[in-house]
This record gives structure tokens, C-alpha cells and sequence, in this order.
């Protein structure tokens, strides 16, 4: 590979997702020039969505996947995003593997807005019961800020990227600036009402927080409950960084977009101890280019972006940048989920509801709060939703006859049900390295993951279906049943650690405002940079630790403090 050029930058950010697409609008809108590095391929908001709006019926495979699919995508088969409606969202397995030790499912969104795009949209804050768990219970490192030091950029994020919700006043979730939050259907107010009463007002259920947009906000349309947000919105009624961060950044005139761009080392200069350029190879003609800068934000997702760390000033650190403390790579964690309770709702027939709404329940932490005590640490919340079977139910079935095609057109059996998403704790053998022996499509090492839920995880588990069979029963539903469909790390897809924030840097990769300890101009405010994992969604808290890292970042350059 030759190098063939060197451009000078104020501020690069390597990687376009949620926290990239962030870095960029907060660093441009307060003057700096940037290059915003993305290394898959270009995805134009509105033109590039060719499936948005198409019907079930128009689809070769009617939405489903190929045995062709099956071959080519050996990880992404393993659950749902393998179908041949978003297909073009989700990396290669072939281009970029890796290796497990264990089973770990990795999911990646490699294109500008990364999983952005994709994304469950479920947005929730932090409570200080999440910030000051690990030190109170001894585990793993201390995270370096409270919900105080958060909270305003919480606020911030929030009215830009528009969070549709419901204030509660818990103390274990925040509430958070909401546009007007989706309605309950009437299967759910019952169950809601009845658990309110069963519980003496300690457990609670209500409208799932979501990024979704219930009024209209500049360059944005309102969501319209169609229900097919991973297909990309032509009205941008979701966030994503083509619909939200990425217009504003651009209408500075200080962005330069740059896709198709890898970035396979970051380049250490010892005598001023920063990071003074970025290495790209352009993944389409392998050509090398160096940039340079002053600031670099590292938001190519959890994994990647330690991934680059490592790969990064070897030869001072073996281990790369960041790995003084012996931390790089380490507490990789995700949330543990796929198991549940559901059940019959009763009197109901007469009622039904319209629209794909874009969000569902949440029923949020209940264990280990307020008094109750249970045989694991942290705990777990619910996702789910109340609806009718509908006309697709008599597929499966043998009949002919008006009166069959009569009872098929009818709406079916309301039924309600809840998945729990648990937390799962940081620690230290869960961790990825170096693959020197495995290369992917552009010479590079590839990642190896070993990571495995632990005891706490498992025991946590036999609550998790236990607690909503008895919420349900408790609310009157019927021929309750449990369900646990099994769990791998990496199926939540909310990687994160391996880059934790910390006190100190003998036990921490990053400091309190995201900064590598060992190179202060290299922010990492992706997944990477988590030191616990909560019970709820992580992107929100990526966006709000974004702003607040560039907030701190640009005011230090103005001090010349990097």
C-alpha cells in the first residue's frame, strides 16, 4: 500500500453510528473542522431506503431469508436479522469474521449511521442506583461520574433526537424530556391498572420510551405507526444519524463525510504523548491515507473501537493505547434476554386497536431496590406488549368454505406478554484480543471474543420468567405460560465495555470525560466506554456521554490544554 496524501483536520471521528453521528454535529456546530470516517459505504437519507416503503408482497421471499443467505451469513442467521428486507445493513460475515471461544453473536451495522439505522430505538437514562452499584457492591471499578453529572446532557440528547415517553417519578428511571408518549392499548391499561392494584403502586407498567417522533420536529416528520423503522424512515420520524445528527453537522460546512475508509491504526507520537493521525486504507482501492488532527473521537462501536486501540502505538505497549492498566479488551458485557412470560387477556373481544405502534411496554427494575433483597446483584426489566392474533393464524390450518374464510377475516385471541433484559455484570475474564492468526478481508488481525454470562446471570435468569408469570396472574391473565428461548452474549446487541471510564489509571482505560488516560486528545464515548451495564437500553447514555465529551473537548482545545 502507498501513502499517497496527509490532510490536516481540527477534530477526526472515526465511525458514524449513534455516538459518531453525535461527535460530529457537537464538534462541527462549535467551529472545528472535521472528518467524519465511516468505514463501510455511503447510505443517503431517503434515497437510499429502496425497501421503506414496500409491501409484504413484494419481496421475492416475502420478507423471509434464502438458503443462499443462510450459507453466506453464518453469525447473522442465528436470529432475526438475517431476512432479505434489511440485508444490506448488517456487515459481512465473510468480509469481516472473528473468532469465539465461546459462542458470541456479533451483529454489526457497517455503513454511514451504522446501526442507527436499525436500532430498537428504546431509550431510557441512568439512575445513580446504576453509577454507584459497583462501588457499593464491590465490583469491578467505580464509574467516575454520578446521574448529576449526566443529567443535563440526558436533557440535551433528548430534545434533539425527540423521545416519546411518559413521566413516572421513579428514582430507579429517571424521566426524561418527552414529546407526548404512544397510548396503551386497552389490553394493556387493564393489565397496568390490575398490577398497580396487585403490588400497592411498587410495581409499574407503561409506554416503552422510544425515539420515535409523536410531533414533528425541524427537517423531521412525525413517526406513522407503520412499524418498519429497521427499513429506514423517508420522514425521519426516528433518530438516526441520517435523519438527525448528520444534517445539522453538514449544513455547517465543516464536515467532510468519508466513507468507504478504515482506519487501521492510529498514529502515537511519544515526545507529546497524543495522537497526532489517523492510518486509512480505502476499503475499496486498499489505497493508504494519513490524516491528521488535533482531537479524535473513537465511535466505531464497543468492540471496533478497542479493536483500533489495540491495534495502536504496539510498539511502546504491547497490548496498544489504553492498555497500561490491563483493562483494554476486558468487562466485555451485554444484555441477557430471550426468556419471558405470556398469557390470555379476557373480555376484550369487542375492543381492537390500529396501527403498527413503534414501541411497546416497559415495566422497569423492580429487584435489589427499596428494600428487596434477592440471591444475585442488580436486576432486569420487561419489554413486551398486549395485541390479537390476526388473520395469518389460520395459515397453518386445514379448512375451505365461506365460513372459514369468514372466521379467518375475523380478529383472534388477545394476549399479552413481557421478555426481561437483565443486567449483566463487568468482569474481567470476559474479554476480546488479537487474532494474529485470522485475518479479514483487508489484512487485518481479527477480534477474538471469549465471553460467557456468569452465576449472577443464571441465577438472575430463574426470576426473570418467574416474577412476570406472577405479574400476569396477578393482573388476571390467563393460561399463563414461561418461556426461555436461550441466550448467547452479543444477541442483546448492546455490546459494551472493553475501554472502561474510571478513577484511575491503573485500573481504567478512560477518565472521567472519555479521555484515554495514556493519550488525552482521543476520546472514546461509544459502547466501549461503559463500566456497568444497567438493566435498561445503553444508546441513550452513548449520546449524552458524546455530548458532554466534545462539550469538554472543544473548550480544552480553546485552553490548549491538548
Amino acid at each position: 500500500m502507498q501513502q499517497t496524501q496527509t490532510t490536516a483536520y481540527d477534530a477526526i471521528v472515526v465511525g458514524s453510528g449513534i455516538s459518531g453521528g453525535w461527535a460530529a454535529k457537537e464538534l462541527t456546530e462549535k467551529g472545528l473542522k472535521v472528518l467524519l470516517l465511516e468505514r463501510g459505504r455511503n447510505v443517503e437519507h431517503i434515497k437510499d431506503y429502496p425497501n421503506a416503503t414496500k409491501g409484504p408482497w413484494e419481496y421475492p421471499h416475502r420478507g423471509g431469508r434464502t438458503q443462499q443467505m443462510i450459507a453466506d451469513y453464518p453469525v447473522l442467521k442465528r436470529d432475526y436479522p438475517l431476512n432479505e428486507k434489511n440485508l444490506d445493513y448488517w456487515a459481512s460475515d465473510k468480509d469481516s469474521p472473528y473468532t469465539e471461544v465461546k459462542r458470541f453473536d456479533w451483529y454489526r451495522g457497517y455503513q454511514v449511521g451504522g446501526r442507527s439505522l436499525m436500532w430498537g430505538r428504546q431509550s431510557y437514562r441512568f439512575s445513580d442506583f446504576d453509577f454507584e452499584a459497583n462501588v457499593k457492591e464491590g465490583i469491578a471499578v467505580d464509574w467516575p461520574i454520578r446521574y448529576r453529572d449526566i443529567a443535563p446532557w440526558y436533557s440535551y440528547v433528548e430534545k434533539h433526537a425527540g423521545i416519546q415517553g411518559t413521566k413516572e417519578n421513579l428514582p430507579q428511571l429517571p424521566d426524561g424530556e418527552f414529546l407526548p408518549g404512544f397510548g396503551l392499548n386497552c389490553g394493556e391499561q387493564h393489565v397496568a391498572a390490575e398490577l398497580k392494584k396487585a403490588y400497592k403502586g411498587k410495581r409499574h407498567l407503561f409506554i416503552g420510551r422510544s425515539a420515535n417522533l409523536t410531533r414533528p420536529l425541524p427537517g423531521r416528520g412525525q413517526c406513522q405507526t407503520r412499524n418498519a423503522c429497521w427499513l429506514g424512515c423517508p420522514l425521519g420520524g426516528y433518530f438516526s444519524t441520517q435523519s438527525s445528527t448528520l444534517p445539522p453537522a453538514m449544513a455547517t460546512g465543516n464536515l467532510t463525510l468519508r466513507p468507504h475508509s478504515i482506519v487501521h491504526e492510529l498514529v502515537y507520537d511519544k515526545d507529546t504523548k497524543r495522537v497526532k493521525a489517523v492510518r486509512v486504507q480505502d476499503a475499496l482501492t486498499n489505497e493508504s491515507i494519513e490524516y491528521t488532527a488535533k482531537i479524535f473521537f473513537l465511535c466505531a462501536s464497543t468492540l471496533n473501537s478497542t479493536w483500533l486501540l489495540m491495534r495502536t502505538a504496539t510498539d511502546i505497549w504491547p497490548g496498544g493505547l489504553g492498555s497500561t492498566s490491563g483493562e483494554l479488551g476486558h468487562n466485555l458485557m451485554d444484555h441477557h434476554f430471550r426468556l419471558g412470560a405470556s398469557g390470555r387477556l379476557e373480555g376484550f373481544d369487542d375492543k381492537y386497536y390500529y396501527g403498527g405502534r413503534p414501541s411497546g411496554f416497559y415495566i422497569p427494575r423492580f429487584t435489589n431496590l427499596f428494600g428487596d433483597k434477592r440471591p444475585y446483584l442488580r436486576g432486569f426489566g420487561y419489554q413486551g406488549s398486549a395485541s390479537r392474533a390476526g388473520w395469518g393464524r389460520a395459515v397453518a390450518e386445514l379448512g375451505i368454505g365461506g365460513d372459514f374464510k369468514d372466521e379467518a377475516a375475523q380478529p383472534g385471541q388477545w394476549s399479552i406478554g413481557g421478555t426481561a433484559f437483565g443486567e449483566m455484570l463487568p468482569d474481567h475474564s470476559n474479554m476480546i484480543s488479537l487474532d494474529q492468526t485470522k485475518k479479514d478481508k483487508w489484512g487485518m488481525p481479527v477480534l477474538k471474543i471469549d465471553c460467557e454470562i456468569k452465576e449472577n446471570e443464571h441465577l438472575m435468569r430463574k426470576d426473570m420468567t418467574v416474577e412476570m408469570a406472577e405479574m400476569l396472574e396477578a393482573s388476571g391473565v390467563k393460561d399463563v405460560r414461561t418461556y426461555d428461548n436461550g441466550y448467547s452474549p452479543g444477541m442483546g446487541i448492546h455490546e459494551m465495555g472493553t475501554a472502561r471510564m474510571g478513577r484511575d489509571p491503573k485500573s481504567s482505560v478512560l477518565n472521567k470525560n472519555n479521555q484515554v488516560w495514556d493519550a488525552p486528545n482521543v476520546f472514546v464515548t461509544d459502547g466501549s466506554c461503559m463500566t456497568s451495564a444497567a438493566a435498561v437500553n445503553p444508546s441513550l447514555t452513548y449520546m449524552a456521554l458524546t455530548a458532554r465529551a466534545a462539550d469538554f473537548a472543544v473548550n480544552a482545545l480553546k485552553r490548549r490544554d491538548l
